[in-house]
């Protein structure tokens, strides 16, 4: 259309609007074809404003054409308006469905003719809108001159396929019968189509079979619809037998065709049979299209072939392979890279989509708001989300429910719920993955009783839970130790007849081995077993993990050696797991071999085996093993973490190497890695091998930020030291700071200051912490008395008799406390 706008204003010299006090427009129509039926491009141009527009224009028949007694009838009716079809289309879009369509019709002059009723449907039904169009007919068929045939029916059939209404469709195709219209191929070709639109691949079939025993040959778009119906399905098995009968009576397929079948498979979930037959049709002398390479890159996708998708994506870009990307190719690749966990390229991608001179869809804002939302990213997700609105487009049930995933992965479940309420004030109805999002976001958040209610809720708005959502609250109830939650959620699952599949059922296991419910996550498995549920590696992993926190090691080795008469795939989490509980009962030998196996395997060992073998070198004191391991863990590029760092630090103070501790603390340091309290515990206990109050100073300025979230053992326990060396001002110091973070003083904490001033016979400082004591609600034990009443008695005569009445003074005042408790 704008090159026909082109070729008729070339002419035209543009004229600044400076000269101008009215806006200068121009006007210019196009028309190759003198025919009444054919269709006019108009054109218009605003220089002042800069806009320009082409419309089509369809006149149809219009007065002139009209026998001379109708045409001289209707000039001397004022009433009577002799417009073009488009003109009395765009008159019946404006009309709200219960205005007078009618009378609008009526007041039509090209209505005389009934040539003109084919050009009317078919321009009113082009524009989608299905209640006018029925208005329409409805008129058209009570008029006098009315003439029912095919292409009408046809238009109208097409029409209610679009919007999936396969009854009335079908009505529509016994109702022409009846009007002695005799069904033809267009006619078939439309009503299977709507059948494959709603999925009822039988009855396009069936109808197939009509068509033949009608004597009508199928088209090539006869069989392109039928195998749309049947792979649309997801039935790709009866798409290709199809395809097969397509080609056995002699038509050829064609591109479209290839795609169709390509679209089963992908359906279908059958990624690798998509490739192959695409390799296939490469064979062929069909040039595959946007739309094939689009289904290539979503297979390989699935599939994990990422590398060779962005390949082909690149080579579209790049017009080696003759087929641009479109708005679905940019989507894929978005969402590609979001399952690789790629998130900076997605919204790379989108960048480019835009760049390009692409408009994001609704589907591809939602493409990266689901990648932001798998890495609760809230704060990414929500400029997205807002972005939706700002560019003119209404966020659908996709969008808030990523929204909730992704607050909901944040560790934000009152932001998901309020998402929640303002989808359904925007009039959109939660679906199942709404509320599996949100009651995982209650559920991993420890909010276990909301996610039940939420549960409840659902199934009072008609949408019925899934072993999705039983599988949520399961593991839900295990990260968080809820017994009683764990057998109420498996008895609503049995009672609405959820049958649990593998994920539920690790969920499940997993579950009671985290609240030391051994027993009863035997059970389960048992009964896994006896279902045929296929179980996996996590299911062992799960078993095996739990089993050795339970120090029940017999069992796990059991487990490890019924996955392997099993075949089943051996995990990097499994062999760490069975490293562990080898490490755990001594057996180094089996430890070492269980690792160089899985150094043989093609993922190799990643930080979780390589800290499983820390553990063992140190529990077994071989710190040169354990350095060794270490060694070569930054040699494969495996990132140490703080757990791997501590079991060797561990290794170092067992094999009494304290100096190498602090060596690890600096490689922690330079790597950005967080201390937490055990490798406190391993550096402090490397100054009391050492004997160095030096580092010990500077231990204690590395400690000092974290005071207020250490445990009370370790700060009891760097008190200790700092007392036995003697430096009890120091000792009492760090007590101070301690105290100043607001960090938990228990009564273990004074024994310690206590125990160290009187070694050091600071009496005074001890009779003051028992003050402290005393103020704190913290009533001194007998043992605190006597230590101090001994260390009189040994003292001089001047000092005794001190020491003896502040103690006297102290236990007459805690009386009235101690009286007030009792009571």
């Amino acid at each position: 259309m704008e090159s026909s706008l082109q070729l008729h204003t070339h002419f035209l010299t543009p004229i600044k609007p400076k000269t101008h006090t009215k806006p200068f427009t121009v006007r210019c129509s196009s028309n190759t074809n003198t025919n009444t039926n054919s269709k006019k491009q108009v054109g218009f141009v605003d220089y002042d404003k800069g806009e320009r527009q082409v419309s089509i224009l369809v006149p149809g028949y219009k007065n002139s054409d009209l026998p001379k007694h109708i045409r001289t009838r209707v000039q001397s009716d004022r009433f009577q308006k002799d417009w073009a079809v488009s003109e009395v289309v765009s008159k019946i879009l404006k009309l709200n469905q219960h205005d007078d369509i009618v009378g609008l019709l009526n007041r039509w002059a090209g209505r005389f003719t009934q040539k003109n009723y084919p050009i009317l449907i078919r321009e009113i039904s082009q524009t989608g809108s299905l209640e006018h169009s029925n208005q329409v007919f409805k008129w058209m068929k009570n008029q006098k001159n009315y003439c029912a045939n095919n292409d009408i029916y046809n238009m109208m059939i097409r029409l209610h396929a679009r919007h999936n209404q396969t009854d009335q469709a079908r009505g529509l195709f016994f109702e022409m019968q009846k009007w002695r219209c005799k069904p033809d191929a267009e006619t078939y070709n439309a009503l299977i189509s709507a059948h494959g639109r709603a999925g009822q691949w039988r009855w396009a079939t069936n109808i197939m079979e009509d068509m033949l025993r009608a004597a009508i040959p199928p088209t090539r778009s006869t069989y392109n619809n039928l195998i749309h119906a049947c792979g649309s399905s997801g039935n790709w098995k009866e798409a290709l037998k199809v395809s097969k009968k397509m080609t056995e009576n002699g038509v050829g397929p064609d591109l479209v065709t290839h795609n169709i079948i390509l679209s089963a498979f992908k359906t279908g979930s059958q990624y690798s049979k998509a490739l192959s037959y695409y390799k296939l049709m490469k064979g062929t002398n069909i040039r595959p299209d946007t739309t094939t390479l689009n289904i290539v890159i979503h297979c390989l996708s699935k599939l994990g072939h990422f590398e060779k998708a962005i390949n082909i994506f690149h080579s579209m870009r790049n017009k080696r392979s003759q087929c641009d990307p479109d708005i679905v190719t940019f989507t894929s690749i978005i969402h590609l890279y979001s399952a690789s966990g790629q998130i900076e390229n997605c919204k790379a991608v989108f960048d480019t989509m835009v760049s390009e001179g692409f408009k994001p869809n609704i589907i591809s804002y939602n493409a990266l708001l689901g990648a932001y939302a798998s890495r609760g990213m809230d704060k990414d997700a929500i400029t997205v989300f807002n972005d939706i609105k700002k560019n003119g487009l209404r966020p659908d049930v996709v969008s808030y429910t990523s929204l909730i995933n992704a607050y909901g992965k944040s560790q934000q479940p009152e932001k998901s719920l309020e998402v929640f309420n303002k989808m359904k004030k925007n009039n959109l109805k939660p679906n199942l993955v709404t509320y599996n999002a949100l009651i995982d976001a209650f559920g991993s958040n420890g909010f276990l009783p909301e996610a039940v209610n939420m549960l409840h809720e659902m199934e009072t708005n008609g949408v019925e839970p899934n072993i999705v959502t039983i599988s949520t609250l399961l593991a839900g109830c295990g990260r968080f130790g809820k017994k009683v939650k764990i057998d109420s959620i498996l008895d609503a699952a049995d009672l609405r007849g959820i049958r649990l599949n593998t994920v539920a059922y690790n969920s499940a296991i997993g579950s009671y081995m985290n609240i030391g419910e051994c027993d009863k996550a035997l059970d389960l498995y048992k009964s896994m077993k006896e279902k045929n549920v296929k179980r996996d590696s996590v299911t062992f992993n799960v078993l095996i993990s739990g089993c050795s926190k339970m120090s029940k090691y017999t069992e796990a080795v059991d487990f490890f050696n019924e996955m392997m008469d099993s075949n089943i795939n051996i995990s990097n989490e499994v062999y760490s797991s069975m490293i562990s509980v080898y490490s755990k009962q001594g057996q180094l030998v089996e430890a070492e071999s269980l690792f160089l196996k899985m150094k043989m395997t093609c993922g190799g060992p990643d930080v979780i085996a390589y800290t499983a073998m820390l553990h063992a070198y140190s529990t077994a004191e071989k710190w040169e093993n354990a350095f060794a391991v270490f060694q070569e863990m930054e040699m494969k590029g495996v990132q140490p973490d703080l757990i791997a760092c501590s079991a060797l630090m561990r290794a170092f103070n067992k094999g009494n190497q304290p100096d190498k501790v602090f060596v690890v603390a600096e490689f922690m340091q330079d790597r950005k890695i967080p201390m937490n309290d055990s490798i406190y515990y391993e550096m402090l206990s490397a100054c009391s091998i050492l004997q160095d109050w030096r580092k010990t100073v500077d231990l204690i300025g590395l400690m000092e930020p974290s005071f207020n979230t250490m445990s009370v053992g370790l700060l009891n326990q760097l008190l200790h030291w700092v007392g036995k060396l003697g430096k009890t001002e120091t000792m009492m110091k760090v007590f101070y700071k301690i105290v100043a973070t607001g960090a938990e003083i228990s009564n273990s904490t004074y024994s310690v200051l206590l125990k160290n001033l009187l070694a050091a016979q600071n009496w005074r400082k001890y009779l003051e912490v028992m003050e402290w004591m005393e103020d704190s609600g913290i009533e001194p034990s007998f043992d605190t008395y006597q230590n101090i009443l001994a260390f009189a008695q040994s003292s001089g005569r001047e000092f005794s008799v001190v020491i003896q009445d502040r103690v006297e003074c102290l236990r007459r005042k805690s009386m009235p406390i101690k009286s007030q408790q009792m009571r």
